[in-house]
Parts: C-alpha cells; sequence; structure tokens
C-alpha cells in the first residue's frame, strides 16, 4: 500500500504534540519582566523537546521517503513511535515545572529511550518490508549514531537520580548530535 496516508497522518500527530506542549506554557501573572523568571525552566524543558520533535520529524521523513510502499507491519511500527513521541509533552511539562528534579528528569529520559528503540524498530521493519539491498538499507547503515544515542538515554537515566544536569547534558549533546538531518538517505537517493 501507499506510504502518504502515513506520512500525513505523522505529520499530523507531531503537529498536535508540538501544539500540546506549547500549551503547557501558562502565561504569567505579572506584566513585569521577573514574572518570567519561574517560566525559565519550563521554556528550556519545551526548547529542548521542540528540538527532538524537529529531529524525529526531520529524520522520519528522511526515512518514508526513502521508503517505496508501507505495510500492516510499519504502519504498527510507526504508531509505536508515535505512541513514545506522545508523551513528551508530559514529561517536558513536568520536568520544567519541576526544574529538573530527579524522578521528571529520569521519566523525560525513559520517553527518549523508548522513542528512540520505537525508531529502530520502525527502521528494521522497513527494511525487512524493502530487504536488505534495498535504498533504504544502504542509506541506514549500522546506524552508529542510533546505536549511541540509545546508550547515552540509558546512561542518563541513572544520572538523574544522582546529578539531574548530567543527564540533561546527556539528552542536549544527543540532541546537538542529530541537528544535522541524517544526510545518509539524501546521499544515497542522489546517486
Amino acid at each position: 500500500m501507499g506510504k502518504a496516508r502515513l506520512e500525513a497522518f505523522s505529520d499530523g500527530v507531531l503537529a498536535i504534540i508540538i501544539t500540546i506542549m506549547v500549551l503547557e506554557m501558562k502565561v504569567p501573572h505579572g506584566a513585569e519582566v521577573v514574572a518570567l523568571q519561574p517560566l525559565i525552566p519550563v521554556f528550556l524543558s519545551y526548547v529542548l523537546s521542540f528540538v527532538y520533535l524537529g529531529i524525529y520529524w526531520n529524520n522520519h521523513h528522511h526515512l518514508l521517503h526513502a521508503a517505496r510502499q508501507v505495510n500492516g507491519s510499519i504502519l504498527w511500527a510507526n504508531l509505536h513511535l508515535l505512541f513514545w513521541l506522545s508523551l513528551i509533552p508530559f514529561t517536558t511539562g513536568w520536568m520544567g515545572d519541576n526544574h529538573f528534579a530527579p524522578w521528571p528528569v529520569a521519566l523525560y529520559g525513559t520517553v527518549l529511550l523508548f522513542a528512540g528503540i520505537a525508531y529502530f524498530i520502525l527502521t528494521r521493519t522497513l527494511i525487512v518490508g524493502h530487504g536488505s539491498d534495498s535504498t533504504l538499507a544502504t542509506s541506514i547503515g549500522r546506524d552508529a549514531k542510533g546505536k549511541i544515542s540509545l546508550a547515552a538515554y540509558a546512561a542518563a537515566i541513572p544520572f538523574s537520580f544522582a546529578q539531574p544536569w548530567i543527564a540533561c547534558v546527556f539528552y542536549v549533546l544527543v540532541a546537538i548530535m542529530w541537528l544535522v538531518p541524517d544526510r545518509r538517505i539524501e546521499r544515497i537517493l542522489n546517486q
């Protein structure tokens, strides 16, 4: 079956997730700049999550651009990814409202870890559906960046309880690593 509906649905869900996330930022009571100060942790967690959602949207777009068709397994793998991404607004709000306390930071990392696993499952399901010699399989390769990301999330979760700021550094570093879109797919498709 065609992939257009999957792409459109995924784009819509990600747009809604971003909208929900920004609605969690409450307008302060007060007209002075100092009234914004309590929102700094909320804003920082929002920025990090917005970047993560942008990274997922961008790489999801590239991934599906290389796909020719989808099947039921791919649809379910995609829904699995969207499920974990849909939890980002909750963990973002909890983490920001509680000024990066240990449990919210750990849950945030757990959601990132499971979203990363879900993305890995989606890529593997797409490769199985397209064949190990397909353009998609060739462009994904060994996916070292994806595996490093999963390891970083897994390492950050225990740090959340000892030093939450260290866990947040891990999350920021992974985001920075992915800010440049994964060009492997573009490179292969342009050849």
